[in-house]
């Protein structure tokens, strides 16, 4: 009788198939990050899109390695072909913040596949999401923004200001703009790829 190794018995992460659906994912991902857009009631330069989207939906088909990598592979292709204008570090805050979501929410889900551990896992993501951003925002984009912009922090404040006067220093900068863009935005998110996943989900699991 022959035995098998432990190595033998593990579970490849990444097939033929996973590599193609994780570079397909990241494509699209990659394209609804293109399509971003100011929301009136926020400073301009906090866009919302859509790209966690689709690296949400590869988590949850596939797992939450695959989904890194299709953030990854979106924040790539971003640089590639839109480059950066904060030498890298938006888009390195970028990719943190999305994986901040999407790794607990596929984490969960990928638990007992259920509509109860989607939203557990969406709601949680989001959450996660809405933390790293607070942290990221204050000690490093906002940061990043003054320095490579050659704008003063107080002039970055003051556009928040603007729109949300209660905002009077960087603390309160995140926390009444940040804070609620993100929630915003992991909700917005969560409601498209609770609507879409279902759909799609056989084609990827094939």
């Amino acid at each position: 009788m022959t035995q098998t190794t432990g190595a033998a018995t593990k579970p490849k992460i990444f097939t033929t198939k996973v590599i193609a659906k994780t570079a397909i994912l990241g494509a699209v991902a990659f394209v609804l990050m293109m399509f971003d857009f100011s929301l009136p009631i926020f400073p301009s330069f906090y866009k919302l899109d859509f790209s966690e989207v689709a690296v949400l939906v590869g988590g949850f088909a596939m797992g939450p390695i695959p989904a890194v990598a299709i953030e990854a592979l979106k924040i790539v292709l971003n640089c590639l072909f839109q480059g950066s204008s904060t030498a890298y570090v938006g888009e390195v805050a970028n990719f943190l913040i999305g994986c901040a979501f999407c790794v607990p929410a596929s984490l969960i889900y990928r638990k007992s596949k259920t509509k109860k551990h989607a939203i557990q896992g969406l709601i949680i993501g989001a959450l996660c999401m809405t933390a790293a951003g607070v942290v990221l925002n204050y000690f490093v984009l906002l940061p990043a923004y003054s320095f490579f912009y050659h704008m003063d922090m107080d002039v970055l404040i003051g556009m928040g200001t603007a729109i949300i006067p209660a905002i009077k220093d960087k603390l309160g900068f995140v926390l009444l703009a940040t804070t609620p863009f993100n929630l915003i935005k992991g909700a917005v998110v969560s409601l498209l790829t609770m609507l879409i996943y279902k759909h799609i989900s056989p084609i990827l699991h094939r």
